[in-house]
């Protein structure tokens, strides 16, 4: 019996509330619709779960990945033999006080900017469109129309390399474009603290419609994605860039480059993750070969 058997064992004995489940397919979880399984997967309700399972497949030293919405995430055709928890939906509790909001790692961005409007504060009126959860808008910085999460979080709970948990001021996080300290995988965050201003209910509802009508207008949303492709060049745009080199509509089997907007590439029906790679390599190549600017991934491509 290999780790990962070992793992599901220890973890089914000493967390028999944890839901777990075997050679989960990772399209069922990423915002991109491919992927093949992961050997082992979790779903924890409560913090405790979550560091619980993290400590026993560090002691097995099987290696370990937490996913939310999976909307900046590539996972190989080949699957992924690691231990992965998923922390949406059912990780993602919230708690308001005053103009302060705590919630789990596992709540998607959209629900908690709801939230804020329903308590009218201010603040996370761009985050509602971005698709992910809180714990990846954090470990990514997210961003959109302006906003980026460093401008909102005060705290972090963290869980450590060590197994202990940690609260982090928002300063410690080590923000900048669409990076954090947790972006390296080894620090993992639980639990996120934002602080808003009052605002007008109305006001704040009308702004998020607003966006939200933006998004629809400019972005491919009737298709499969992971987001932006590529982050922003300094002194460029990744869509302008690519636009330029006349790539909308380039396609590998079911991967296009968005006809609506070059910076998404888009799952246009039965397209795996090597189609995507392949994609990308491509426009990165004909990019950096008429512009000489070379893009960088934003998804995170995991095998």
């Amino acid at each position: 019996m290999n780790e990962i058997h070992k793992l599901y064992r220890q973890l089914q004995q000493q967390l028999p509330g944890l839901e777990l489940r075997l050679d989960e397919p990772m399209s069922r979880h990423t915002t991109f619709r491919v992927g093949g399984p992961a050997a082992l997967m979790a779903c924890p309700l409560q913090t405790e779960e979550l560091v619980e399972a993290v400590k026993l497949a560090r002691a097995w030293e099987v290696p370990t990945v937490v996913v939310g919405n999976g909307s900046n995430l590539l996972v190989d055709d080949k699957g992924v033999d690691a231990f992965v928890i998923k922390t949406v939906p059912q990780f993602g509790a919230c708690d308001v006080q005053g103009e302060e909001m705590t919630a789990q790692a596992g709540i998607l961005l959209s629900q908690l900017a709801i939230r804020a409007a329903e308590a009218g504060l201010t603040g996370l009126e761009f985050a509602h469109g971005i698709p992910g959860s809180l714990g990846g808008g954090v470990t990514m910085n997210a961003g959109a129309y302006g906003g980026e999460m460093v401008q909102v979080v005060r705290q972090v709970g963290v869980l450590c390399p060590d197994g202990t948990v940690e609260t982090w001021e928002g300063e410690r996080c080590e923000f900048r474009y669409r990076h954090s300290a947790f972006s390296a995988g080894t620090h993992l965050v639980l639990w996120a603290k934002v602080g808003l201003k009052p605002g007008n209910q109305e006001e704040i509802r009308e702004k998020m419609r607003d966006l939200a009508a933006r998004r629809r207008e400019k972005q491919p949303l009737d298709f499969p994605s992971a987001g932006s492709t590529f982050k922003r060049p300094e002194g460029h745009f990744a869509a302008a860039l690519i636009d330029q080199c006349g790539l909308k509509g380039l396609r590998v089997g079911g991967a296009m480059v968005s006809e609506k907007h070059a910076g998404f590439v888009v799952n246009v029906g039965g397209a795996t993750c090597s189609d995507v790679l392949h994609l990308m390599d491509e426009i990165r190549q004909r990019v950096f070969q008429a512009t000489g600017v070379e893009l960088e991934p934003e998804v995170r491509y995991l095998k």
